[in-house]
């Protein structure tokens, strides 16, 4: 049975940090990319940051130089450190598990989301 459950979210200060945490269990871990989403009030699912198998990253403009994605393969975790955090920031935050064949996505996983407010 896969899980995939994030953590770490709350309520922060603009320009606090936090740092968010995915586990997941059920599936090779290690063969999918890692990505994390967030969708806010009214708006569309975003990207925001990625992690291939190969510990290659890409972010979204509005989080570059702020947020950094990692994983441990070792832990099935990803994680996303989130710092000089803005009100925009504000967001359920997703994490999501893809696992691609010649660029197709073969199987994916989606955990709950984690709330992040960015409020004084």
């Amino acid at each position: 049975q896969v899980h995939v459950v994030e953590s770490g979210g709350g309520l922060v200060q603009p320009g606090g940090s936090l740092r968010l945490s995915c586990a997941a269990s059920g599936f090779t871990f290690s063969s999918y990319t890692l990505n994390w989403y967030r969708q806010a009030p009214g708006k569309e699912r975003e990207l925001v940051a990625g992690i291939t198998i190969f510990d290659s990253t890409n972010y979204a403009d509005s989080v570059k130089g702020r947020f950094t994605i990692s994983r441990d393969n070792a832990k099935n975790t990803v994680y996303l450190q989130m710092n000089s955090l803005k009100p925009e920031d504000t967001a359920v935050y997703y994490c999501n598990a893809r696992r691609l064949l010649y660029g197709l996505t073969q199987s994916e996983y989606w955990g709950q989301g984690t709330l992040v407010t960015v409020s004084e």
